[in-house]
């Protein structure tokens, strides 16, 4: 990585920044959001109005001591517990207030309510919306078009597909429309496509984020990769359990192919070969505990820097995944994307809309015409986005 000596991390401390917007509007917005989406009890409304006073006015509390992951968090949280919320890296702090969330609602402990994600409603709520029902006719046409069209096309689509996340809509009055007609600020789709050759052997590890309308695009890549021989064998990486609102997990996944399965048309017939092709293991789920991790990529464990380096290219979704890939600081935007990555084991590619105050890999000229183009800030409103390639060290 490079010298951060120029890059504090993000923090929530500063009025009128973003990051202070997600924890003090964001975050009680959707301890609301998920209380009226659920029957709860009065146990679970108390834990929620105990989380609700402490995100926004009270100090940071570690888990009850017989919360099963109650030691990992003291250890990622020993320097925290005690601070407001706003006085910690901003990562941090989203991450734990997830974790806090689950928690709340009873997720983890034995009762009814072990094992409900909170999100779901939500998330499987936009699967059948009719915004999703015309996202998958678009999809229907392009899987129509000359194979040669189709692959760029399909990239495009699964970065445009963060347009969706239910998380950013919660904060933006912004519309889905503009965002989908916004240019790249980089464009690296060529670079990405020059590690995955026709015919050679490859594994793609993709990490997603979100589900709902954004994991059906990805979806629909992946199948590309492996019908058209970009690749024989592709890992979706989703998080272990619910992990900020929208992110996708196991059950997202099912819930996705069988809409696609379900769409008619090649639609279907891309859900019906990525069916077949996770029984006959060509298409793998993965869902490292690393991911939840309130930490950097930088600091994955050995068993996750193995997988990745046995990729061919991992692809990382998502705003949430590019803060932890280069790091939650305020790098100046000009900063060499792969000199954040370098520690990366192999090849890595992000597709990313913008939604948060990170940004590298951007030329002079670039940040100076965004900067007079939107004076009032483009880094967050998701009307921007970037596909970004580190080819890995023996490329380098």
């Amino acid at each position: 990585m490079p010298d951060a000596s120029d890059a504090p991390q993000i923090l929530s401390d500063a009025p009128g920044s973003f990051a202070r917007s997600v924890l003090a509007e964001r975050h009680p917005a959707l301890i609301e959001k998920v209380r009226d989406a659920f029957p709860y009890g009065p146990e679970q409304h108390r834990a929620l109005d105990t989380l609700h006073h402490e995100c926004t006015e009270g100090v940071i509390a570690p888990l009850p001591a017989t919360a099963y992951d109650h030691d990992r968090w003291q250890e990622w949280g020993r320097e925290h517990f005690g601070r407001s919320w706003f006085d910690v890296p901003f990562l941090w702090a989203e991450s734990y207030f997830y974790r806090q969330l689950l928690e709340a609602v009873g997720y983890f402990g034995p009762g009814p309510w072990q094992g409900i994600d909170p999100f779901r409603p939500f998330k499987h709520a936009e699967l059948h919306t009719p915004e999703a029902a015309e996202e998958l006719a678009a999809l229907d046409a392009v899987l129509r078009s000359p194979t040669e069209r189709q692959a760029n096309a399909l990239v495009h689509g699964s970065l445009w597909g963060n347009r969706a996340d239910l998380g950013f809509r919660l904060s933006t009055t912004s519309d889905a429309a503009d965002a989908a007609d916004a240019p790249l600020v980089a464009d690296a789709t060529e670079a990405l496509w020059s590690l995955l050759p026709g015919g050679s052997p490859a594994t793609v590890y993709l990490v997603a984020d979100n589900a709902g309308r954004e994991l059906l695009p990805d979806l629909v890549l992946l199948d590309h990769l492996l019908y058209h021989g970009r690749a024989d064998r592709a890992v979706l990486a989703v998080k272990p359990y619910p992990y900020y609102v929208s992110d996708a997990t196991t059950a997202d996944v099912l819930d996705c192919l069988r809409r696609l399965t379900r769409a008619g048309g090649a639609v279907a017939d891309v859900g019906s070969r990525l069916w077949s092709a996770m029984g006959k293991g060509h298409l793998t789920i993965g869902a490292h505990d690393f991911f939840r991790a309130p930490l950097p990529y930088a600091a994955m464990p050995g068993s996750l820097r193995r997988a990745f380096a046995s990729a061919t290219v991992t692809v990382m979704k998502g705003d949430l995944n590019y803060r932890r890939l280069v790091g939650d600081r305020l790098w100046p935007p000009t900063t060499p994307f792969t000199a954040c990555t370098g520690y990366f084991p192999g090849p890595v590619a992000a597709l990313r809309t913008l939604k948060s105050d990170v940004i590298v890999g951007l030329d002079e000229r670039t940040v100076a015409a965004l900067d007079t183009a939107h004076p009032e800030g483009w880094r967050t409103t998701g009307t921007h986005a970037l596909i970004q390639v580190d080819p890995g060290p023996r490329r380098r």
